[in-house]
């Protein structure tokens, strides 16, 4: 299970989308976490976007999800650290 998250750097008032994704297996039930906290996708999907993003949005974020069509078995994506910065530049 892996989670995708932003390559580059994050400010505020930006959108973050985090995907939640099964190495060529099927997965449902996605649950996001940040820190220990647990954040739920639109519907339960395998997106998650955060929008407008604050400071508070930084952290650690995972998934979880059953991953496999036949015999599912739950797994948890590996952390992502999330670091948002200060607003952007008024011009």
């Amino acid at each position: 299970l892996v989670l995708q998250g932003p390559a580059g750097p994050l400010l505020e008032g930006d959108t973050m989308t985090l995907r939640c994704r099964g190495w060529k297996e099927w997965v449902s039930g996605v649950q996001f976490y940040h820190d220990k906290e647990a954040l739920w996708g639109p519907h339960g999907g395998t997106e998650l976007s955060l929008s407008p993003l604050q400071l508070q949005h930084s952290g650690r974020y995972h998934c979880t999800a059953k991953v496999g069509s036949k015999v599912s078995r739950w797994e948890e994506s590996v952390k992502v650290t999330v670091t948002v910065k200060g607003e952007h530049p008024h011009s």
